[in-house]
This record gives C-alpha cells, structure tokens and sequence, in this order.
C-alpha cells in the first residue's frame, strides 16, 4: 500500500501519517509548507513540495508516484479567513480538490479519503447532535466549499468509479496544532497560558456569555478514523467528533486546570462566521467503520498541554 497524504506536513496530517507509517505503508507527503512545516512529516514518509491548485504539478506527481490510497487534508481551515476572502478559500479548498480528484482518477488510485468538516456543514442546525442525514446548510464559506467538495467528491465516484470515503471532523485538538493561527483553540489557550498571557474568549452571542459550544475530538482519534476508512466506508459519510459540547471558556478553564495557573482574561463579542454551536453524532462510524473516540477531553487536554510545554522548555 503505497499512501498519499495531501497536507501531511500539517497537524492532522501528519498524524494520519505516524498511522499510515505504524501499519506498513509506504508513505508520501505532498504539502506546499505554506502552513505546514518539514518537522511535522514523520521519519520514514517522503516529503515532495508542491501546491494542490497546480493541477499539471499533481497529475505529474500522481502519475510518477502510483499510489494505491490518497488521505486528502490540504486545505485553508480558518473560518474567519474564509469570510474574509472566500475566493482564496474555494481556490484552495475547491479548485484544489478538483486538481487532486482529477489526479486520482488519471493514475488509477484505489480510493480517495477526503476530509469534510463536520463543524460546518450542518450550519445552525435546530437539533444537536447532528447526523448524517441532517440537512447541509453551511453558514460560511469555508463550510460551503467542504460541502462542495463532499458532492465532487460523490461525482468522481458515481462519474469515473474512484472508490471514497468523506470524514466530517469536529473540532480536531492535540499536539502539533499551529497555536499562531486563527484556528486551533486549544493550541492557542495553551500557548497564551505558558506564556503567562491574557486570553480571548469569544461569545457565541455577546462579551461574557461563555462562548460558542463545540464537540471536541482528540487528533489520535481522528489517525484511527483514517485508518479505517482505507478498506472500510466507502460510498458513505461519516461524522468523526464526540457528540459532547464543550463551551470555550469552560475549555480555557480546563486547561488552566491543568497547569495550575492564571492568565487574565479578555471576554470578546462573536468573530464573523463563528456557529453558536455544533456537536456531531458518531454512531454511523461505529458502525460503518468500527471507529469510536477513545480519548477522553480531560485526558486529550492534558496530552496537549504538555505536548506545548515540553516545546517551549
């Protein structure tokens, strides 16, 4: 099995990657480093340079590298940055998976794992959690281009019989997360913390109120959901979260908790774009590809946390 990752130099992944790795394959790595970074791709994956929108660059790799499984990760993941210029957003997120499809179809790849976003998909949806069969209805440019990709990808599959599967992440946390973007709260609480400085908590409605409520899902969690929608899955959908909301504050607090400190606190109205709330069901993975969240948030946290300490010491 010789595996693709699209974005493995970034914090998902390469962990996906340490996965791949663990059960025999052959990795490769095809990332831009434009936010991913070479420490990130693990011993023993190889790491070629390239932009996912450069459609003659990835047809070359792909017809050159043969591989029998594509993980697609690359991608612009700030939502705000998506309200902020949505051309960039589809450009990346669109263009760049349609250059990456059309690269799977041409060198025969077995089956395309592409990374939906449960997060956003959904919109505002009048219940929680949602399920897959819950209506599509994004609220952002960013969770309108992941749709987009989903029905790309269903077209490739119907149109030129690429097998795939669609993971729709929560929130994904953990160790590697870039803590100096505009995504990746956890990483950001962690890195403001160890640096003793004040912290944003912004309201799902106004200044104080605690914050948005998000399903938070542990980055080990989401590699083993990877691994098994390689030979599980396909045709199908899958909410990859907790189905349990956690508000922000109550997660600064948790990690504030964990190390044992104080930081002044800064309580900020909504950012544009941001959901009030979103918690996804996993039963269909449980069933679809025998993958459940093992890690507990209180356990995740506290990886994640030292994870960022034993960085900065």
């Amino acid at each position: 099995m010789k595996i693709c990752i699209t974005g493995g130099a970034g914090f998902i992944g390469s962990h996906v990657a340490d996965a791949y790795l663990a059960l025999g394959a052959e990795v490769v790595v095809v990332d831009d480093l434009s936010s991913g970074t070479r420490e990130n791709v693990p011993r023993g994956a190889r790491l070629i340079e390239a932009d996912i929108r450069d459609r003659r660059r990835i047809a070359e790799i792909f017809r050159t590298e043969r591989f029998t499984h594509v993980s697609h990760h690359a991608a612009q993941i700030s939502v705000p940055a998506s309200v902020q210029d949505p051309w960039f957003d589809a450009e990346v997120n669109v263009h760049g998976l349609l250059s990456v499809l059309g690269a799977c179809v041409e060198a025969k790849v077995e089956k395309c794992i592409f990374v939906s976003s449960g997060g956003t998909v959904y919109g505002n949806p009048a219940r929680l959690p949602c399920v897959e069969d819950d209506p599509l209805a994004p609220a952002n440019p960013y969770g309108i281009a992941k749709t987009a990709g989903e029905f790309y990808t269903r077209f490739y599959g119907r149109e030129h019989g690429l097998r795939w599967t669609a993971l729709r992440y929560s929130n994904v946390y953990g160790p590697r997360q870039n803590p100096h973007g505009e995504a990746g709260v956890v990483a950001i609480f962690c890195s403001r913390i160890l640096a003793g400085a004040p912290v944003k908590v912004y309201g799902a409605c106004a200044p104080g109120d605690g914050g948005c409520e998000r399903d938070y899902v542990y980055v080990g969690d989401v590699a083993a959901a990877n691994v098994a929608a390689l030979a599980k899955g396909d045709g199908e959908a899958f909410n990859i979260g907790t189905s349990t909301l956690t508000r922000t504050r109550a997660l600064l607090d948790a990690l504030l908790a964990t190390a044992g400190r104080t930081v002044p606190v800064e309580e900020c109205g909504p950012r544009p774009g941001d959901l009030r709330a979103n918690s996804i069901d996993p039963s269909k993975a449980a069933g679809g590809l025998g993958w459940r969240p093992e890690v507990a948030l209180e356990d995740g946290l506290a990886l994640t946390f030292r994870h960022f300490a034993a960085a900065r010491a």
